[in-house]
C-alpha cells in the first residue's frame, strides 16, 4: 500500500518542486512547437532546415539572433522583399499571420531554443513590445 501511494504522489511532489519559470518555460515550447508545426513547418521544415533554395533556413544560420526583433514582425507581418541568408537570397513571399502575442512568444520561444539555440523563454509582454514597434 504505501509502494502505491508513494508512486501516485511522486509526481505531484516532483512537479510541486519544479519552479514557476521553468514551468512555463516548458508550456511555451510545447505550444511552440505545435505552432511552429502547424504554420512554419511547411516551408521552413520541422529540423528549420528550410525548403531546397525556396524558403530560407532558420537552423544552421544566426539571422534570427542578429535579427530578433525583425524575426517577431516577419512571423505577424510576412515579407514580400528578398532575404538573403548564409549567402543564398530567397525571393517568395511570406504570408503575415493573424497569431496573437502570446501564440508568437510561444513560436519564437521554440524557435529560439531549437537547433543549437538557448535562449531561454520569451515571455508575451516582451513579445507585445516587440510588436508594438512593427511596421
Amino acid at each position: 500500500m504505501s509502494r502505491y501511494l508513494l508512486a501516485l504522489l511522486l509526481p505531484v511532489v516532483m512537479i510541486g518542486c519544479t519552479p514557476p519559470e521553468k514551468v512555463k518555460y516548458e508550456r511555451y515550447r510545447v505550444a511552440g512547437e505545435r505552432l511552429y508545426q502547424q504554420y512554419c513547418a511547411n516551408c521552413h521544415m520541422m529540423d528549420g532546415s528550410g525548403f531546397q533554395k525556396l524558403y530560407p533556413p532558420i537552423s544552421g544560420t544566426n539571422w534570427i539572433i542578429d535579427n530578433y526583433e525583425e524575426t517577431f514582425c516577419l512571423i505577424k507581418n510576412g515579407m514580400n522583399e528578398p532575404l538573403t541568408i548564409n549567402g543564398e537570397t530567397y525571393t517568395l513571399s511570406m504570408s503575415g499571420t493573424k497569431l496573437t502575442p502570446l501564440e508568437i512568444a510561444e513560436i519564437a520561444t521554440f524557435m529560439y531554443n531549437s537547433w543549437g539555440f538557448e535562449k531561454g523563454l520569451i515571455d508575451v509582454a516582451e513579445a507585445e513590445a516587440i510588436l508594438d514597434d512593427c511596421e
